[in-house]
């Protein structure tokens, strides 16, 4: 199979977007090379029934047929081409359409990633080369998986839509339940929410505020676009516009001036670019980006587009490279998918990009000022939830902090290259670990998951704060442990400076049996990031234990460079350093335990 190359696109890459209005056909020009070169490298990954091959090492997932049909669709939908590599793109979607509909048991996302796919060949089913192609029972079955439908209370609930979008598009029903399913997503947002925010969570207190937010916007928006009736499309778009906003306006200060997208909870990495470039594109084009904030939009999209493509793509041999050696992706991601679904967004950049007018001038040169914002996702009586926000001047630090137990979602700094974490396995990174002796059970607790009396101001000497607290201590099982005892939680933020205070008090004398903090140092893949990225220098963290009254102790540093665990989505874990109490101490009601630390990390930028 030839090789394609990106080598005319490395050359101007960092201009891309900005200079002139016709950058934004070069690229789109340059997005549907890139879509030809990674389709290109994984179409012989299609089986003769439509089930995928898995990337060695890796297992297949059972909707990643849908995800092959829905990229090879959007390739078709821009290009109009049926044929890429010597490969006929009509059968091939075909099968794919089939294996999906026939898995069992269903999967809800994959038929809605099908459906889609089969949709961008044409709403009318007389002129859609592709269910032309389908044997009759094929097109009994799309009739029968597209009329189900499922009550989900998180992002599951975007598929029911695409499949009423196709089902309605497709004749297969004359009454359109599109307009019905997106007015219940939000109805539920408004439960789980109290500023509107998408709550991913399906059980418990939830709060599950994550990448899945916007991919939802997304996805949504996308299978409108393809709606059969575009009045429908007109009507819901308000709807869209109100919730989609407030992801839009936490962009700029989301992103990190290399160009770093959303960075902390699962299914960050590559995706985390993917879909906010997608939304940032999709704002653009709907109006949703008021005229004196578009040149700001534009440097985000460069941005973000920038570190996307000299972070995860091959630049020699044209595909994505979510893992190696030094690095890892979430476990759900399975390189094919990504592979498939970046040639998908790939192609949506391209059409998109032509939909925009870049603005006249650059983007107004302001400047750069220290900033510490707080994003509310939830103010209720059960609980209060939030991303807080913050950019040194001086240093470029932006870190972010906000069912199964790993280091992603865990409030402590997000800042990959300067306070790593390792992805797919849980480590209590920058947070106190207190094991605790219940009535004869250990339970193990965590100044996370939950917490009340947010609060952000400034501080002294024009310092940010950021605390809140948890009345009831709560374990990694996300269950809250009735009159144990209660823990306040300060950060604070000065320049390049970092504090992180923690005041736990008990209700009852208890025992504790092991207390832990972790630190994880890790950088930058050697090949695979952009030229401005943030790392740590020679001195590190540059850590110092103000206070600490459970007598922990820094044990010998844990060398993980070559253990695939400790990896992450950017780069390589290198070195855990931990600090432990590892005998008893018997915790007394009416005195409190405090735990300060301060940090200064030495903080440098690397070369390409």
């Amino acid at each position: 199979m030839d090789k394609l190359t990106f080598s005319p696109f490395a050359r101007c890459a960092r201009q891309t977007l900005i200079d002139k209005p016709s950058r934004m056909h070069s690229f789109s020009e340059q997005c549907l090379d890139m879509a030809r070169s990674i389709l290109g490298h994984n179409l012989d990954s299609i089986q003769p029934d439509g089930s995928i091959l898995p990337a060695p090492g890796e297992e297949p997932r059972a909707d990643e047929p849908g995800h092959v049909a829905y990229a090879l669709g959007e390739y078709y939908r821009v290009t109009g081409e049926t044929t890429l590599k010597g490969y006929d793109l009509i059968d091939l979607t075909a099968r794919c359409v089939t294996a999906q509909m026939f898995t069992e048991p269903a999967t809800e996302n994959g038929l809605a990633y099908a459906a889609l796919g089969l949709l961008c060949f044409g709403p009318s089913k007389e002129r859609n080369p592709v269910w032309e192609r389908l044997v009759e029972e094929t097109q009994v079955r799309i009739d029968k998986q597209l009329l189900h439908r499922s009550d989900h209370d998180n992002h599951w609930q975007a598929f029911n839509v695409a499949k009423a979008v196709a089902r309605y598009s497709f004749g297969l029903s004359k009454k359109d339940e599109t307009s019905r399913l997106i007015e219940r997503m939000v109805d539920r947002i408004n439960q789980t929410s109290s500023t509107g925010f998408f709550d991913d969570s399906t059980q418990g207190l939830g709060g599950n505020f994550n990448l899945y937010g916007v991919m939802t916007f997304v996805f949504v928006r996308s299978a409108l676009q393809l709606h059969a009736n575009s009045g429908v499309r007109d009507r819901k778009l308000p709807t869209l516009r109100t919730y989609a906003e407030k992801y839009l306006k936490m962009m700029p200060d989301l992103v990190r001036q290399d160009g770093l997208g959303w960075a902390f909870g699962r299914a960050a990495g590559a995706y985390g670019q993917m879909h906010c470039i997608s939304l940032v594109l999709q704002g653009l084009r709907d109006g949703w980006i008021l005229e004196d904030q578009k040149p700001k939009y534009f440097d985000l999209l460069r941005r973000l587009f920038v570190f996307f493509y000299q972070t995860y793509l091959d630049q020699e041999h044209g595909f994505v490279d979510l893992r190696d050696e030094e690095r890892t992706a979430y476990s759900h991601h399975t390189t094919r998918m990504a592979n498939f679904d970046a040639a998908r967004y790939l192609c949506q950049w391209a059409r998109l990009a032509k939909t925009v007018q870049v603005p006249v001038g650059g983007p107004k040169v302001e400047p750069t000022r220290t900033v510490g914002r707080f994003v509310i996702f939830d103010k209720s009586n059960r609980k209060e939830q939030g991303l807080f926000l913050y950019r040194d001047a001086e240093s470029g630090l932006l870190i972010s902090s906000g069912t199964s137990l790993t280091s992603d979602s865990l409030p402590f700094p997000h800042c990959p290259g300067v306070f790593d974490w390792p992805n797919n396995v849980y480590v209590p990174v920058m947070l106190p670990e207190l094991t605790f002796n219940v009535g004869g059970v250990e339970q193990v607790t965590l100044p996370a998951f939950y917490g009340k009396n947010c609060v952000t101001g400034l501080g002294l000497r024009n310092s940010f704060y950021f605390r809140y607290e948890q009345p009831e201590l709560i374990n990694t099982k996300e269950e809250i442990l009735k009159n144990l005892g209660t823990v306040k939680v300060q950060w604070n933020f000065a320049g390049p400076k970092i504090s992180a205070e923690f005041t736990y008090t008990v209700k009852q004398q208890v025992e504790l049996t092991k207390f832990r903090d972790v630190l994880a140092i890790a950088a930058p893949h050697s090949k695979y990031h952009v030229g401005s990225a943030i790392a740590l220098g020679a001195e590190g963290h540059r850590c110092t234990v103000q206070k600490d009254d459970f007598q922990g102790v820094w044990q010998d540093t844990e060398v993980v460079s070559n253990d695939p665990v400790y990896r992450t989505n950017y780069g390589k874990i290198h070195y855990l350093q931990h600090l432990v109490r590892d005998h008893p101490l018997v915790m007394r009601p009416g005195q409190s335990y405090r735990l300060v630390v301060n940090f200064e990390p030495d903080i440098i930028h690397t070369e390409n």
